[in-house]
């Protein structure tokens, strides 16, 4: 007689930021397939409605570039047991063209609302002394000197910084936090940033396996991060990036 496995996420309530569209999508269909309730966050009504009329999962329409919005769906959400701070915004310019709107831009949605949004969460478990997992959705161009990404690259240098400091600080209390550093995913965000084949086929050669990251094979890392499996993963920044580093 084979004895069913459960799903390994089952009855975990988990906040997934920008999972309107790209890894955050994929990522809320996946979770809710594991047994999560899904609370799903993004900017798009009409994203957020053909979620959740996929998933049933619950949704909130919010602009996370502002401050204030960040910390009330933080709050509405509770309480939590998982939180995936996936949403980014990407705005591309030489670095002698990147003007301070536009960075501080980039690090309002990129590094500022997980930062809040995280105290917020944590606080609620330290409260309540529970346990939780944070995956920050980072990127490959915090540890590459992408052109053209300035703004952005800095914003997700100074995400895993954030993740090591939550990390060590958030560790005593049973939560952790780990960051994932995908290369560049097939998302429609990353089509538009490497849409030109010259820029791509220099990236691509440098991949061992030759070939971008699907949307899936991201938001499977990020399942397990958020598991009992990774119990002992805490303050890592893991790169999903087919061998990038090593060619």
């Amino acid at each position: 007689m084979t004895t069913a496995i459960a799903p390994r996420l089952m009855g975990k309530r988990i906040l997934v930021t920008g999972a309107g569209k790209g890894i955050g999508r994929v990522t809320a269909e996946m979770l809710v397939s594991e047994g999560a309730e899904v609370i799903a966050v993004s900017r798009s009504a009409e994203d957020l409605g053909s979620l959740a009329e996929r998933t049933g999962c619950r949704t909130h329409i919010v602009d996370l570039a502002d401050a204030g919005a960040a910390g009330a769906v933080a709050r509405q959400a509770l309480p939590l047991d998982g939180l995936v701070n996936n949403a980014g915004v990407v705005e591309l310019a030489p670095f002698l063209e990147t003007t301070a709107a536009l960075f501080e831009r980039v690090m309002a949605v990129n590094v500022r609302a997980p930062m809040l949004i995280s105290q917020i969460v944590a606080r609620d478990w330290i409260r309540r002394e529970a346990r939780g997992a944070i995956v920050n959705v980072s990127s490959l161009a915090s540890l590459w000197g992408t052109p053209d990404h300035a703004a952005y690259g800095a914003s997700k240098a100074a995400l895993d910084s954030l993740t090591m400091t939550m990390a060590n600080e958030l560790g005593p209390f049973g939560i952790r936090t780990n960051s994932i550093n995908p290369v560049v995913t097939l998302t429609p965000m990353a089509e538009r940033a490497w849409s030109d084949p010259a820029k791509a086929g220099a990236m691509l050669a440098r991949i061992p396996l030759r070939r971008f990251a699907k949307p899936k094979e991201v938001a499977s890392v990020i399942c397990f991060l958020l598991s009992d499996a990774a119990s002992m993963i805490n303050g890592v920044i893991l790169p999903v990036d087919g061998g990038f580093r090593v060619a």
